[in-house]
């Protein structure tokens, strides 16, 4: 092991991680407030133009951490055509496997890759809005948060996508149709749900909860160019379980994305319609993961046209945006923490030790909702098995 990566996985590195996030974070959070009231009163396009910026400057700081930090990397197997021809010109409709810890944030890679990062959009839950840095920027973003009531929600999804599809530059809105992250106990509930309902029996994927996407669709439609099918997957022999502890801990991880734009005029706009072709989406999702298995490609078994892997260059924003933010927050806190720390007061000692511990706390916090045995009651009351967006994130 080298001295640099032992330096990274040490504690002091990870709090020092956690202040400049935390730290650039509410400063980031401040001007989105700032512009929030003095701005978007007399222009939202202005507001937005300007908030996709600081978006931007606080997203990165997580693919810093995975493709810098860790050095990890995400294989495309994307058609170069429709990369070159539609990638960040239209706003695009994502539908993505929900498998992993970091699912969300190799799919960031891709997106900081192609330009689109401060204009990542998703469906969350509400509770995420009151988490601070993170939750507050996604709530100044206009992300969807849904309440766990379909009344509410279906109100909020045609609000929200109506003021989304609208943005000035290209969004991408990512939803999880499954609605929580796979486990082998929700795998057994959404078989039993799929059985009685006479839907498909899916082996790798939970059963699609549908009424957000077929509520979705309509306000879309003449808005949004194309709907993006993706999924990722890790190989089974892959030695790193893809967490973000792991990441933190300077271990590297390779993810596989698949990605095929679908003209969106293809979708049908009937909520029977809609339902029957996301289900049929997830029998295809099925099978690649089924091949990728068992055989380490998406092609080789599922029908799929193969296409060719490849990586886009990796760029130089993210690093340099954590650095620039490190060198502005570090020596200010630091020189505070220290002072008190080292004050000879009592007083002054215990304000100290507080503040490293609301940071840790926090940075921890946002790890912890990343985690996969988070509580989810899929499949074990009627609000969750009849297709709700109860959950879109752990």
């Amino acid at each position: 092991m080298s001295l640099l990566t032992s330096l990274k996985r040490s504690s002091m590195a990870h709090l020092l991680l956690a202040i400049n996030f935390f730290m650039s974070g509410l400063a980031i959070n401040l001007m989105q407030a700032i512009l929030y009231v003095s701005l978007r009163p007399f222009s939202v396009y202005w507001y937005r133009i300007l908030n996709q910026y600081l978006c931007y400057s606080l997203n990165c700081q997580f693919v810093f951490l995975a493709e810098w930090w860790a050095g990890s990397e995400t294989i495309l197997y994307i058609d170069k055509d429709s990369l070159e021809k539609y990638y960040n010109k239209e706003h695009g409709y994502l539908i993505m496997n929900h498998s992993y810890e970091i699912d969300w944030l190799m799919g960031f890679l891709l997106c900081e890759r192609i330009g689109v990062l401060g204009n990542c959009k998703a469906y969350a839950k509400s509770s995420i809005q009151f988490v601070p840095t993170m939750g507050w920027a996604w709530k100044f973003a206009e992300f969807v948060f849904l309440q766990r009531s379909w009344d509410k929600d279906k109100e909020i999804i045609g609000r929200q996508i109506t003021e989304l599809v609208n943005h000035p530059t290209p969004i991408a809105l990512l939803l999880f149709a499954e609605g929580t992250r796979y486990t082998k106990e929700k795998h057994e509930a959404s078989l039993k749900f799929a059985k009685e309902k006479n839907l498909p029996l899916l082996k790798h994927h939970l059963t699609p909860r549908v009424k957000g996407f077929t509520t979705s669709v309509p306000y879309m439609k003449g808005k949004v160019g194309g709907l993006y099918d993706v999924t990722l997957c890790v190989k089974e022999c892959h030695p790193v379980e893809p967490t973000i502890t792991n990441l933190l801990n300077v271990k590297y991880v390779e993810a596989h994305m698949y990605m095929q734009r679908i003209p969106f005029e293809e979708v049908p706009e009937d909520e029977e319609g809609a339902s029957k072709w996301l289900h049929e989406l997830y029998v295809k999702k099925d099978k690649m993961v089924d091949s990728f298995k068992k055989t380490g490609s998406f092609f080789e078994t599922s029908g799929v046209p193969r296409l060719e892997p490849f990586t886009l260059p990796r760029r130089w924003y993210s690093l340099l945006n954590t650095a620039g933010w490190a060198m502005v927050t570090l020596p200010m806190v630091c020189y505070v923490l220290i002072s008190l720390l080292f004050s000879g007061s009592l007083c002054h000692f215990t304000l100290g030790v507080l503040m490293v511990a609301a940071i840790v706390y926090l940075f921890y916090l946002l790890i912890g909702l990343t985690k996969i045995n988070r509580s989810s009651s899929y499949g074990k009351s009627n609000q969750h098995v009849d297709g709700t967006l109860s959950e879109k994130t752990e």
